[in-house]
């Protein structure tokens, strides 16, 4: 079984192609997280919100990895922050191709 975190936020920006170029050294050190599957980016810049979808090994990892990220944020200037920790039904996920263990 593995865990989904969902994380989202308020943020002024960037967005799009900017937030790419800006957060592409951020992203390639989310892969050293220990526990990490896999993150889809998330973001709306007409509400200015952004966030992530993020799959781990175990809760213990999502747990851990919720705890630094909220403080990462802190130290971006970014409160307010609202992260949810779910199992994954791997079972009715793979009926509708979702890409999880």
């Amino acid at each position: 079984m593995s865990y989904i975190v969902q994380v989202d936020f308020k943020m002024d920006g960037p967005f799009g192609e900017e937030m790419a170029e800006g957060f592409a050294d951020l992203a390639k050190s989310i892969n050293e997280e220990e526990g990490f599957i896999w993150k889809v980016w998330t973001e709306d810049p007409e509400v200015k919100e952004a966030g992530g979808i993020y799959n781990f090994e175990t809760k213990e990892t999502a747990e851990k990895y919720v705890e630094m990220h909220t403080k990462r944020l802190a130290s971006f200037g970014i409160t307010g922050v609202n992260a949810k920790i779910f199992a994954v039904n791997s079972t009715l996920t793979a009926i509708n191709k979702g890409p999880v263990n």
